[in-house]
């Protein structure tokens, strides 16, 4: 996508950059909204949530699809054009196609994407090109069905694997395949996944293991994995293949990841360092929870809850106030880990 293309769509439409946008304190604007659309989720992974899984919330707790939409076209009215459903699973949500027909058609958005875990894609992926979606991020920790029950807690391998293709089918693009590396589960497989580059045009992503509040006692105290870090992934697929080429990258690229390629490849590798480089000075995104709250970070900073707000007659001026005032209390970086008090993954949106 052009970097002119999101100006020109806002200009169209009536919106002005520059003063209307969101800057917080330290300079970064914000253009890119997260939505948690339901806290649910059909997996049980090992370094997201306990074994007996989550207590899920009441119906009348998450935000509706209207709900949703009028913060989305607030968001846009203030420069941001960049959008992301995620969960928990987005597509265990009923008519997920209809919400992000609803999305795409709201003026000022011109990059809608979503994360998911792939289980239910091969049905929802056609029905979700056609509704405008652009492209997608999938989940996969592992191609070998033992260890795939061991981290998901659950079967459905295959229908990741068939997800994958519906999705190339459906023209989605660009397909992101999102890897979270976990020493002593599945590490050793990160050149395998890299492989998945060489004749498809796959982003394949490393992605730092985060320890989140919900894994602890269940697989991290088990000592069933341990952290493993991007440059230590990186020299195990340079063992195999050789050099990692840094790649410059355009819009639909950009974020946290650092990008490469190998040689000759089709596709393209990424490297989501979290815990050893942590990327909060190039931080673009804030977030809408499934509960109705606007976060400045996944993981400090607190938030401005707004779904009162939004059933009780609030403006988009309110919402806008609260977008900056979320921005206003995002720290500059976050916290140490080990100071970072719980927070439901599900709710907020990975």
């Amino acid at each position: 996508m052009s970097s002119v293309a999101p100006l020109v769509s806002l200009l169209r439409h009536g919106f002005i950059p520059g003063s209307d946008r969101i800057v917080d304190r330290y300079g970064r604007t914000f253009t890119y909204l997260r939505v948690s659309v339901t806290d649910l989720c059909n997996l049980r992974c090992v370094y997201c949530m306990p074994d007996e899984g989550m207590k899920w919330l009441p119906r009348d707790e998450i935000l509706s699809f209207e709900e949703i939409v009028t913060v989305v076209e607030a968001a846009a009215a203030v420069g941001v054009y960049k959008i992301r459903l995620t969960g928990g699973e987005p597509l265990v949500r009923s008519d997920i196609a209809a919400l992000t027909g609803m999305v795409a058609r709201v003026p000022g958005i011109t990059d809608l994407a979503l994360t998911t875990n792939g289980t239910r894609l091969a049905e929802l992926a056609i029905p979700l090109a056609l509704a405008g979606l652009k492209r997608i991020n999938i989940s996969l920790d592992t191609m070998d069905p033992t260890k795939f029950k061991a981290i998901a807690r659950r079967h459905e391998l295959s229908e990741v694997l068939e997800g994958i293709r519906a999705a190339q089918n459906a023209g989605l693009n660009p397909i992101k395949i999102n890897m979270v590396v976990l020493g002593g589960l599945n590490d050793a497989e990160v050149a395998d996944f890299a492989s998945m580059t060489l004749d498809q045009d796959l982003d394949v992503r490393f992605i730092e293991y985060m320890p989140l509040e919900e894994a602890k006692g269940c697989a991290m105290g088990s000592g069933n994995f341990s952290f493993v870090s991007n440059e230590l992934t990186k020299q195990r697929i340079a063992a195999r293949f050789g050099t990692l080429e840094p790649l410059e990258t355009g819009d639909t690229m950009k974020g946290p990841a650092e990008v490469f390629r190998l040689k000759n490849a089709a596709g393209r590798l990424g490297f989501i360092s979290a815990m050893s480089a942590p990327f909060c000075q190039k931080c673009d995104r804030l977030r809408l929870t499934a509960t109705g709250e606007i976060r400045s970070c996944l993981l400090d900073g607190g938030g401005i809850p707004i779904k009162q707000m939004l059933r009780n007659g609030g403006t988009r001026a309110d919402i806008i106030a609260a977008f900056r005032e979320s921005a206003d209390i995002k720290p500059e970086v976050h916290k140490d880990w080990a100071n970072i008090p719980a927070a439901s993954m599900s709710q907020i949106g990975g």
